[in-house]
């Protein structure tokens, strides 16, 4: 990320204050936490920074969000609210606004003159793999996004993440007061959501015509609110891109971050943690934010079959469009440094999940890699597209059909520019938002035409259920015909794209196999043989030196 970037996204910070004199009627909205007052641009109103609950510092720290307390105040909304701790990452861009615990903040992007009331309201929910991400992302600015849909009510939220938002404390001293600290990001969004069906009305949103949407994380974090008790009756329908209830861990998995919390940290107790400071707890952030957790399967939240629910018809009352991208995982070329690292770091992952199967699904696994041509390394991608996007989101879709679920398949092979990386997770995010002049996935001004169908398929599904039109028919989603959208250059539904690698590796899904590398064994064949390859190399190069020095 350029200097220049930081630089802006760093000018944007400020504090919505008190207003105590005069202020424009026009630019408020009155909530029951208080009177709001945005700022109004070419015809839209937008308000910032808006409280949704109380700040979780001080004693509410890894507590579950308390809603925020009723008043009558009048206050600023020009400012976005701070980004949840996190380290700072070039990809992850609010984390480059100022960082702090004090973080459940919400954006509202409104267009009065279309009209003042019952308008559909989105809801979007942020990625960053449940440790980074936040509203300040200039990716997930509103304002063309309503520009180009006056008749939505649009929405982001922040939640806690990371260090601040998924930690299991249950085998700490003292944990048993923190219960819900597994998978309290998931219960900042309830609340959130909590606060728009209470409040939405005074920007013109029908709270009976909630659709909440997100990608990566956001993508997860929206497939398993349907499911949850609480959040029932706060949305109708849900939109999840490149996520899905597969991207959570088991207890044992978040352990890991436990133990490396408590070291980097010196904690030995609860109390010992209660007594960091925010700042040092960001210091210790930096130590141990690249092993964050996802939620937790803890079996009161979420099940130990994150699939169950859908399995079992609890669902059913949410209408659902989820879809993936082709080379979700050739997102992660850039993540981890370059084509260099991720050529070393795939195939070694890779084999670690081997291990964790059966002989006769490794043999499935060799059977999906000889069906796929082309360089290896592009197939082990393939195969991590599959086994973590794909088709997970393929059997959520299934699984909620088959109890009468309305559900919508896509399935996105727009490419980006940027060397490698086709069709990479987050690069619909520039088309959704029609922020397409925001290259940072793209490589490129993403393509008008696309991002207009994107949009207003999104929205249609939104408002009425159904993401087709007369145009663009988009046929319901079932495991018979499993219709699928495919968005690129061009746009057409197809019946069950890649139906041989979906029947290959299904079986798969069973073990949860995921990203996480906290336990990754470099004992494997291909490390030791790339070792061998590089020392080869090394002595060649000597070798050649030598023959040409003498």
């Amino acid at each position: 990320m350029s200097s220049d970037t930081k630089a802006m996204i760093r000018r944007s910070w400020g504090e919505n204050r008190r207003i105590t004199g005069p202020y424009d009627p026009d630019l408020a909205a009155k909530c029951a936490n208080g009177t709001f007052v945005g700022i109004r641009k070419e015809g839209l109103l937008i308000f910032r920074g808006i409280p949704f609950a109380c700040p979780p510092v001080g004693e509410r720290r890894w507590k579950k969000p308390e809603p925020a307390p009723d008043g009558d105040g009048v206050y600023e909304a020009y400012y976005n609210g701070r980004t949840p701790i996190q380290t700072e990452w070039p990809t992850e861009r609010a984390s480059y606004y100022p960082q702090g615990e004090d973080c459940l903040y919400l954006n509202v992007w409104t267009a009065p003159k279309e009209r003042r009331e019952g308008k559909t309201v989105m809801v979007f929910i942020h990625g960053g793999s449940y440790g980074w991400g936040g509203t300040a992302d200039p990716l997930y600015d509103g304002e063309n996004f309503v520009r180009a849909h006056p008749e939505i009510v649009l929405i982001t939220i922040g939640y806690r993440v990371g260090i601040t938002g998924f930690v299991d404390f249950s085998q700490v001293p003292g944990g048993e007061d923190f219960p819900d600290a597994p998978n309290l990001g998931i219960l900042d969004q309830i609340e959130a959501l909590r606060w728009i069906r209470k409040n939405v009305s005074a920007f013109g949103g029908d709270p009976e015509k909630v659709t909440v949407f997100g990608e990566s994380a956001g993508g997860g974090s929206v497939s398993l609110l349907p499911f949850i008790p609480a959040a029932k009756g706060l949305f109708r329908r849900v939109i999840a891109e490149s996520g899905s209830v597969a991207l959570t861990y088991s207890k044992d998995e978040c352990m890991d971050f436990t133990k490396r919390l408590l070291k980097e940290s010196g904690a030995q107790t609860m109390g010992d943690l209660m007594l960091l400071s925010e700042g040092e707890l960001m210091k210790v952030n930096e130590k141990v934010n690249f092993y964050n957790n996802f939620p937790q399967r803890d079996g009161v939240l979420i099940p130990d079959d994150p699939y169950a629910p859908y399995r079992e018809g609890r669902t059913v009352d949410t209408d659902i469009l989820i879809g993936t991208n082709a080379d979700e995982a050739n997102y992660w070329i850039n993540e981890v440094g370059g084509f260099v690292p991720f050529r070393l770091g795939m195939p070694i992952q890779y084999e670690n999940n081997l291990r964790l199967l059966k002989p006769e699904d490794s043999q499935r696994v060799r059977q999906y890699m000889k069906m796929n041509s082309g360089y290896s390394l592009w197939k082990i991608a393939g195969f991590f597209t599959e086994i973590m996007f794909r088709l997970p989101a393929v059997r959520q879709a299934e699984e909620h059909s088959r109890n009468g679920g309305k559900a919508f398949m896509y399935y996105w092979k727009k490419r980006s520019r940027l060397p490698f990386l086709r069709a990479c997770h987050a690069v619909e995010l520039s088309y959704v938002f029609g922020n397409v002049s925001d290259t940072i996935y793209t490589g490129e001004i993403a393509d008008q035409n696309l991002s207009r169908q994107v949009q207003d398929q999104w929205v249609r599904f939104a408002e009425t259920g159904n993401p087709g039109n007369e145009q663009l028919p988009w046929p319901a989603y079932n495991g018979k015909d499993r219709w699928t959208m495919v968005l690129g250059d061009s746009s057409a539904a197809e019946k069950d794209p890649l139906p041989k690698q979906r029947a290959v590796l299904e079986p798969i899904l069973d073990y949860r196999l995921n990203a996480s590398y906290a336990n990754m064994d470099f004992n494997v064949p291909f490390f030791w043989k790339a070792t061998v390859k590089i020392l080869l190399l090394i002595g060649l190069i000597i070798f050649i030196l030598y023959l040409l020095l003498h």
